[in-house]
C-alpha cells in the first residue's frame, strides 16, 4: 500500500524513480494499491493521473479519505460538503445526498479545498451549530506540492472545529474508518509506505503491517519517529530497491 502525495509525486511533479518501483514490485509478484489523504481529487482523477506518470491503475486500487468519510453515514444521509469533488462522488457512491447551505442536514464533511473562504466557514459553522455531525476526511495540517508546503485539510477542519466548538470525527488514515476501508477492501496488508510517521506510520500500525518511511515529501529525517519504520529510505525507488534485494515480501 503506497501513499500517493510525497511518495509517487509532489503536486503535478513525479517523484522520480516511483513509476519503475511499483513496476519492479508487481514484476516481483506483489499486488500494488494505493491510499492518500487527499480527498479533493476524484477516483478517476487520480487513475489518470498515475497513468500520466506511467503507473496503470484501476478504481478498486485507490482507497482514499473521502471514501473513509462516507463510510461513517448511513446510506440516505444528507451532508453539506467543504472540499473537492473527491467527497462529492464517495458520498454518491454511498447514496449519501449533497445538499447546499441553509438546509438542515445530517454531517458536515470537510477537507482540503482550494475555494475555502468565510461563506463556506460560516455555512459549515451554521449546520454543526444546527447539531449535523463534523466529519473531517483528514486532519493534515500541510500539504507538500512541487513548490513547497501549503495548507492542507485538516487546517479546514480546525477552523470549523474551533468556530463551532464541536470536535471533528477524523476518518482519514490513521483513523479507524480508515483501516475499516483498507481491510475490507484488499485483506491483509504487509507493507505501508509513506511519508508521514504520524499518519501512514500510525495507518500501518492500525492494520498490522510494516511501516516503509521515504523521505521524498514531508519527512526530512526518521530521527524521533514515531512509531519507529520498518525501513527508511530517501524515495520509493531505493526503498524498493532495498527490499527487494534484501528477498523482503
Amino acid at each position: 500500500m503506497l501513499d500517493l502525495d510525497g511518495v509517487l509525486w509532489r503536486g503535478s511533479k513525479p517523484i522520480p524513480g516511483s513509476a519503475e518501483a511499483v513496476a519492479r514490485l508487481r514484476a516481483a509478484g506483489h499486488r500494488v494499491a494505493f491510499l492518500t489523504n487527499n480527498s479533493f481529487s476524484t477516483v478517476g482523477e487520480l487513475v489518470e493521473k498515475l497513468g500520466g506518470m506511467g503507473v496503470e491503475a484501476e478504481a478498486d486500487d485507490i482507497c482514499n479519505s473521502a471514501q473513509a468519510a462516507a463510510g461513517l453515514l448511513e446510506p440516505g444521509s444528507t451532508a453539506l460538503v467543504v472540499g473537492g469533488p473527491g467527497i462529492v462522488e464517495a458520498l454518491a457512491a454511498r447514496d449519501i445526498e449533497v445538499v447546499g447551505d441553509g438546509r438542515a442536514v445530517d454531517a458536515v464533511v470537510v477537507g482540503f479545498d482550494r475555494t475555502f473562504d468565510f461563506d463556506k466557514l460560516t455555512a459549515a459553522f451554521q449546520a454543526v451549530r444546527d447539531g449535523a455531525r463534523l466529519i473531517g476526511t483528514n486532519d493534515d495540517a500541510t500539504f507538500p506540492t512541487a513548490r513547497g508546503e501549503i495548507p492542507g485539510g485538516g487546517a479546514i477542519v480546525a477552523a470549523v472545529a474551533y468556530a463551532s466548538g464541536v470536535k471533528a470525527e477524523i476518518a482519514g488514515k490513521p483513523n479507524a474508518a480508515a483501516a475499516k476501508l483498507l481491510v475490507e477492501r484488499l485483506g491483509e496488508i504487509t507493507w505501508l509506505v509513506g511519508d508521514r510517521p504520524e499518519t501512514d506510520g500510525g495507518m500501518a500500525v492500525a492494520v498490522g503491517a510494516r511501516f516503509g518511511l521515504v523521505l521524498s515529501g514531508i519527512t526530512e529525517s526518521a530521527d524521533g519517529s514515531d512509531p519507529e519504520p520498518d525501513a527508511v529510505a530517501p524515495d520509493l525507488a531505493t526503498l524498493v530497491e532495498d527490499l527487494l534485494g534484501a528477498r523482503t515480501t
